[in-house]
């Protein structure tokens, strides 16, 4: 088996000093341009590639990466996403040599920033990930970024994405396709049933799909919105008021598959058939959308990449000794998955 190159042999491949390299390599300063280049030669020479965990280890650091949820006491859990956040996230930890702590906090907890703080503090994590509703906390993301904590946010906002690294699909595209995919089958009396109020995410997808709706010239009447909260159970209270009206949309988009999936008993529990009388279709691609009968339209979202990405960022951060992330957002590609739930209405 070929022995991986050491930083030792940068050095000698370069033909200059060890702590050169490493000054090269945690991009620290008094380093000529024309040294630099050398060095990174060699690395790409070499191939040779950071040993992240012995890194953390020389420092003195943990290689502890945080995942901060939000929950509530009172709601059901969503049934897939945070699980996918936390197993890509954890799989690229164990890639580099890292370890992932996840946490859940109460948004409506008053120790909810103390709490943030004390993982920074007293455990010394390298890194943070916030997912929503806390990856557009402003007041937080400013504490964690004054704590000199490398921070990367899930699908954040604009003015989060102003502060810090955001990572995640583009929901407003993703909204747009899916509003393609249901004009295209013929629909004209569409309901969409929105996330939590101030659910940024959420709230670009109905975006998106608007947007298609209103570039097809439909009537205004065209597009009904209710607002769900991601809940199974949002999704069954609002599609038995929407679809026992008299005049009943012929789909209803949600926007989550968890919504979705409640929608769909309830439309079998009133007798409707699906897709003929009414399409049904989410958003994320989690488990459940292909277990529900029909198998549930939806957007793809890749939720373990997105993990996996966020931890890749940060490591990539420690590894150049920085300990802020350059703000900006990173969209990581959707794909429309079209199902059984919902069909074409023009034959």
């Amino acid at each position: 088996m070929k022995k991986r190159p050491t930083i030792d042999d940068v050095a000698a491949h370069s033909g200059v000093a060890r702590t050169t390299v490493s000054r090269v390599l945690n991009n620290g300063p008094n380093v000529r341009a024309e040294v630099r280049a050398r060095v990174m030669a060699s690395v790409a020479a070499l191939n040779y590639r950071v040993n992240p965990q012995a890194r953390m280890l020389a420092g003195g650091s943990t290689g502890l990466i945080a995942l901060i949820h939000a929950f509530e006491l009172d709601a059901e859990p969503n049934s897939y996403y945070h699980s996918g956040l936390e197993l890509g996230a954890m799989r690229a930890c164990a890639e580099l040599g890292l370890s992932l702590h996840s946490r859940t906090i109460s948004p409506l907890d008053p120790a909810r920033y103390d709490k943030i703080l004390d993982l920074i503090t007293r455990m010394r994590c390298i890194g943070m990930i916030l997912s929503p509703p806390f990856s557009d906390d402003v007041a937080m993301v400013q504490q964690v970024i004054r704590a000199g904590c490398p921070l990367i946010c899930i699908s954040a906002g604009d003015a989060v994405q102003a502060m810090t690294a955001s990572v995640g699909m583009d929901d407003a595209a993703a909204g747009y396709a899916m509003g393609q995919h249901i004009l295209e089958q013929g629909h004209r009396a569409i309901t969409f049933i929105d996330g939590p109020e101030g659910h940024i995410s959420a709230g670009q997808r109905l975006i998106g799909f608007r947007r298609c709706v209103v570039e097809a010239a439909l009537p205004a009447d065209a597009l009904h919105v209710e607002r769900g909260n991601f809940t199974f159970r949002s999704g069954i209270t609002i599609a038995e008021d929407v679809l026992s009206r008299d005049a009943r949309p012929s789909a209803l988009v949600c926007a989550n598959d968890d919504m979705a999936a409640g929608a769909l008993l309830t439309a079998h529990r009133l007798g409707l058939n699906i897709p003929e009388d009414i399409a049904v279709a989410g958003f994320d691609d989690t488990p459940v959308s292909e277990i529900v009968w029909p198998p549930l339209s939806t957007v793809h979202q890749p939720i373990r990449r997105i993990g996996a990405r966020a931890v890749e960022r940060i490591a990539e951060a420690v590894n150049r000794g920085r300990d802020t992330l350059e703000p900006g957002f990173e969209a990581i590609a959707f794909h429309l998955m079209a199902r059984a739930s919902t069909a074409s209405k023009l034959h």
